[in-house]
């Protein structure tokens, strides 16, 4: 337990949140709404190298769907001739099945100190965590551009433009093709669920884990239009 809670502030709460109180400091008008862009761009930008190997191994899996397709009919019945024969696929091509999920795997412990950070806000700060060169304000603005409290759920703005952008990007990235019809027609439900869900998620949890989720969408959007038209 002790080496968890050491690995949770030291690498992720304290950083978070000192990089926000930083940041919010030398920002004019002192926009916590403006921190968290930034500190999402940061984010994304350190991760951005497996971010673009994940989002091209997804556009070669995209590009061999139909071979994986005839693989299924190929071996229909034979689930282990079928297993081989796919990693046979994938070590052709040099893709992996899981690579995709690389980015969402790194940014989850992220949402969650951002999320602690955002409580911390909301409840006062403890100066223990913070570094000694970090001004705590004595009154925290948690606004964003004046309208939107970040520290409180908000389910106007935000959550549905996590939600489309979502959307957008599950279209972005969809497989052409599945295996079988009942394959299929999960993936294509998985384009609508996904964006509900994070609707629905958005508006219980505080609004800046919404801003964040817009943010990172949106440069997921731009990172996959940049590998779609890579030579």
């Amino acid at each position: 337990i002790f080496v968890m809670q050491f690995i949770w502030y030291t690498f992720l709460y304290n950083p978070i949140l000192n990089l926000l109180l930083f940041l919010q400091n030398i920002l004019p008008g002192h926009d916590l709404g403006i921190a968290i862009i930034i500190l999402t761009l940061i984010i994304r930008f350190i991760i951005l190298p497996p971010s673009i190997k994940a989002a091209r191994s997804q556009r070669k899996m995209k590009s061999i769907t139909p071979e994986i397709a005839l693989l299924r009919e190929t071996h229909k019945g034979d689930q282990q001739a079928l297993a081989r024969a796919q990693m046979e696929l994938y070590k052709q091509y040099g893709v992996s099945p899981l690579s995709s999920c690389l980015p969402l795997l790194i940014q989850l412990p992220v949402i969650l100190a951002l999320y602690a950070v955002l409580q911390a806000l909301l409840k006062g700060i403890d100066p223990t965590h913070t570094y000694r060169f970090i001004n705590i304000p004595e009154q925290l603005n948690t606004s964003f551009l004046g309208i939107i409290d970040l520290a409180r759920p908000e389910v106007i703005v935000l959550p549905f433009l996590a939600g489309i952008s979502q959307y957008v990007l599950g279209k972005m990235t969809m497989p052409t093709t599945q295996g079988s019809a009942q394959e299929q027609m999960i993936s294509k439900q998985m384009i609508y669920v996904l964006p509900v869900m994070t609707i629905l998620f958005a508006m219980k949890f505080p609004a800046g884990l919404s801003l964040y989720w817009v943010v990172t969408t949106l440069f997921s959007l731009l990172q996959q239009v940049y590998v779609d038209h890579e030579k």
